[in-house]
């Protein structure tokens, strides 16, 4: 799967938008770190989530 964001990009999970704007930290492998404004910090498998980026506003 191609990742087309990177450390300090902002994303949205639009399965759980209740968890607000989140800060990507870091990318190994599959696995993206986000800290969510509403959630905090969550690991999440790019293969079984998928994450929007979000453009700058």
């Amino acid at each position: 799967m191609l990742i087309d964001f990177e450390p300090g990009d902002y994303v949205k999970n639009p399965a759980n938008k209740n968890w607000g704007l989140g800060q990507v930290q870091s990318i190994i492998g599959n696995k993206v770190t986000v800290n969510f404004e509403n959630f905090g910090k969550k690991v999440i498998n790019i293969e079984n989530v998928r994450l929007e980026k979000v453009q700058d506003e």
